[in-house]
């Protein structure tokens, strides 16, 4: 009869432990990631497919937040991994940078400094109200960082916590922005969105993984790490084209990407020109 009862015993534990391993295992292979928006948009797609590759059964879970969240979520323990911008390492975590970024001083075609020819100074973009990205954004926190020496620096005209929304209000007239050089590559390319030279600040930032400081990560956590780190295919510091001044017959220059010819004639085309 003790015989009988330590047998259901046994199997019992068995059971107890088999769940255990099958639970490890499941929680082993799910990485809980927070991204900032503008890294989940236009950097970490192309690198989870390697990590899709090399991990095949690891389910992530994701959440696209701003730089700020992420840093809280990841200090309260919420996720495991965490993708930030901005120029400096926040305290209580670890990272590694994932690429390099540039902010770009953007506005629409018709806007007034679309036609200037002489770059807009540290103090001017300072003391503009422009179209921002909400507080606690990678974006906002570096611009707010790069300029925090200017005494007389003008609050925002609006703020979105989009950068679709941002792009559209710029495009539609409402101001000029500072977006990720990243975000505003396929308008600049289209010319509904302009860039203007700024002189006497340095607008780049540093793009990290990062997770609690001292915490042992785990094999597949490290995997992210690695991988997202390397050189992606297509490199995570993109700089805005250069830029063409042309001048039109009535003397009013208009900045177009370099290569691209203002309506009409080819001008080396007419004869008698050398």
């Amino acid at each position: 009869m003790v015989a009988d009862w330590a047998q259901a015993v046994v199997s019992a534990a068995a059971a107890l432990n088999a769940g255990v391993c099958a639970l490890r295992s499941e929680q082993g292979s799910r990485i809980r990631i927070a991204c900032s928006m503008t890294i989940a948009e236009y950097v970490l797609p192309s690198r989870l497919v390697e990590l899709r590759r090399r991990r095949p059964d690891s389910v992530i879970g994701m959440r696209v937040v701003n730089s700020a969240t992420v840093t809280e979520l990841l200090l309260g323990g919420e996720v495991d991994i965490g993708f930030i911008e901005g120029p400096d390492l926040p305290d209580g975590l670890d990272g590694r940078p994932v690429g390099h970024d540039e902010l770009v001083l953007v506005v629409a075609p018709d806007h007034p400094w679309a036609r200037r020819r002489r770059a807009v100074t540290a103090h001017e973009l300072g003391t503009t109200a422009l179209v921002c990205r909400e507080p606690g954004s990678g974006t906002r926190y570096t611009l707010d960082s790069k300029l925090a020496g200017i005494a007389d620096r003008a609050g925002p005209s609006v703020e979105f916590s989009s950068t679709t929304a941002i792009k559209a209000a710029v495009e539609a007239g409402l101001g000029p922005s500072v977006l990720s050089s990243l975000a505003v590559a396929g308008d600049l390319a289209t010319h509904r969105l302009v860039t203007v030279p700024v002189d006497g600040v340095d607008l780049s930032r540093t793009l990290r993984v990062v997770w609690r400081a001292g915490v042992q990560l785990t094999e597949v956590q490290r995997d992210v790490v690695a991988t997202t780190c390397q050189p992606a295919e297509h490199p995570a510091r993109v700089r805005p084209p250069s830029t063409t001044t042309i001048v039109a017959p009535a003397g009013v220059g208009h900045t177009l990407p370099s290569g691209v010819r203002p309506p009409g004639p080819d001008p080396q085309s007419r004869a008698g020109d050398p």
